[in-house]
């Protein structure tokens, strides 16, 4: 069990380190995107048109995706000690694989002869002018429909083998494309050079992952060996349902979109950048602590050892609310600021600064059920039960639907309407998640929620000083840029600071654990 713990944290480091870098890279992309393009028709037009490639290459085919989880609950289940491709691994991989391919291919096909229908749909709120724009971006960017599905199952192959870094570093690879791109060529008025750096990228972010699959013995041998196949049937049980799942999820963003084109230009660039804002520390917590986590869990779950499957939920779902809080202060209090300090030149003005944050501060209360929710979504495919996430997932379009209409249309919150309901609908979300899990494993809620209490107390104590603090900062007349870097660190360390001592008071487990291992580590060292 240490043993294994160790081995966990190790990885875990070591995902967030690559992950940072590739997130970094991702937040430099952004920050060009939002100089040349800022939040305008043309952003929004191109924002508009990825959302269906995202579904595929993010949403579906990415860390975390449906084709990545089912790959990992079932491959690393059949992959033994030599921890190489066997023969039928490669048979099962070359099954499913051209399964994919097809499937994805008639989807690519099908979004590009009708993609001014799917625009026309999504969008419909908006003007001609708009979904004319978005159409001729979304055919640029088809291609990446057939990559998405390809590219989750490598990765999963990949993470199976416990070769953790790669899926997380190719990322890299599309934002660069896109970075070079756009400076090479500065002048572009209908955004065609992001759509098709965007695609381009994407091809590349595949490509990458051929040598190392290679390495580990797997070869391209179509085949449709599906008849009697229970590994295949195994995948396909657990795939189907969550497609479905993460599909419907996805239409929530497709609600989002319809809403975002009845408010003013630049609506749903806004929605997107405090999206990607949120993911850049979000994701990288989630990334390095679940991925590793995850080939655990359907190892144990195989080997029928619930009590250890209680012990390593409690400990990463108790880590990743502990780190979650301080974001969610940080990004109340700092949000402006941050945003102004990164994006604000170019064609990225004031407005649009004012439009992004109000979004992610309403964004931000979705954190804690956010972590929660992928966390034990991950306990559920372990069980090979995609069939409960997809059910629930179902049950909240409806509420989108209202949630929406409720605050944008009655109330009148404009683009913070859009972020507070995905905030309600993720939280409806997680706390069903957690309540229908005891079908397949009783979990220990009582020591996390109350070490979860402990972490609030000390959230709130936090979050007014850093408040008090930031209206003293208002008081000092410094230049723009100094003024909020200035202000940012100095808030930032006082958060840390101070949440982590009150912790240390509280004697929150987490911290203890902490302590234990540094001072070991000065041990050693």
């Amino acid at each position: 069990m240490k043993d294994e713990t160790g081995g966990i944290l190790k990885a875990a480091w070591l995902i967030a380190l690559v992950t940072i870098a590739s997130k970094l890279l991702g937040f430099i992309r952004d920050m060009v995107v939002a100089n040349f393009y800022g939040a305008t028709m043309v952003s929004d037009a191109y924002f508009y048109a990825l959302q269906i490639p995202s579904l595929a290459i993010i949403i579906l085919g990415g860390v975390g995706g449906p084709f990545h989880s089912a790959t990992v609950a079932v491959f690393s289940k059949l992959i033994g000690n030599e921890n190489v491709a066997t023969e039928q691994l490669n048979k099962l991989y070359n099954t499913f694989l051209t399964i994919t391919f097809i499937f994805f291919a008639f989807l690519s096909i099908g979004g590009f002869l009708f993609a001014d229908k799917v625009m026309g749909l999504i969008i419909s709120a908006g003007s001609s002018e708009l979904i004319s724009l978005a159409t001729m971006h979304f055919k640029i960017m088809s291609p990446i429909i057939l990559i998405g599905g390809i590219i989750g199952i490598y990765y999963g192959l990949l993470v199976s083998h416990k070769k953790y870094i790669l899926p997380n570093l190719s990322p890299m690879v599309l934002s660069l494309v896109v970075i070079i791109s756009i400076c090479l060529v500065n002048n572009d008025k209908s955004g065609m050079v992001l759509a098709i750096a965007t695609t381009v990228g994407a091809c590349c972010q595949l490509l990458l992952q051929f040598p190392k699959l290679r390495q580990l013995g797997y070869r391209i041998k179509p085949n449709f060996d599906i008849i009697n196949n229970l590994q295949f049937k195994n995948i396909s049980e657990l795939l189907f349902p969550a497609i479905l799942s993460s599909t419907i999820g996805q239409i929530g963003i497709y609600v989002d979109m319809f809403f975002a084109s009845t408010l003013a230009e630049g609506a749903w660039t806004s929605v997107v950048f405090a999206n990607r804002i949120f993911q850049f520390p979000v994701g990288i917590l989630v990334t390095a602590f679940l991925v590793p986590l995850f080939p655990l869990f359907s190892k144990l779950a195989g080997e029928n050892k619930p009590q250890d499957i209680r012990n390593y939920f409690n400990k990463g779902v108790g880590v990743l609310l502990f780190a979650s809080i301080p974001m969610i202060i940080l990004i109340l209090t700092l949000a402006k600021d941050g945003i102004s300090l990164i994006f604000e030149r170019g064609a990225f003005d004031s407005n649009a600064v004012l439009m992004v944050s109000e979004a992610l501060c309403f964004l931000s209360f979705s954190i804690i059920p956010y972590v929660f929710r992928d966390s034990i979504t991950r306990v559920y495919y372990a069980f090979n039960d995609s069939r409960t996430p997809f059910i629930i997932a179902t049950s909240t379009i409806l509420l989108k639907v209202f949630l929406n209409w409720c605050l944008i249309l009655k109330l009148n919150m404009g683009i913070a309407g859009i972020t507070l309901s995905t905030s309600l609908v993720t939280l409806f979300n997680a706390t069903f998640l957690g309540l229908f899990i005891s079908k397949r494993i009783k979990l220990d809620y009582p020591s996390l929620f109350i070490n979860f209490a402990k972490m609030i107390i000390a959230g709130i104590l936090t979050f007014i000083a850093c408040i008090f603090a930031c209206k003293l900062f208002n008081t000092i007349i410094l230049p723009k840029y100094l003024f909020e870097t200035t202000k940012i660190v100095s808030v930032t360390i006082l958060c840390f600071v101070l949440y982590m001592g009150l912790n240390i008071v509280f004697k929150m487990e987490y911290i203890g654990e902490l302590i234990k291992r540094l001072k070991r580590q000065n041990r050693m060292s």
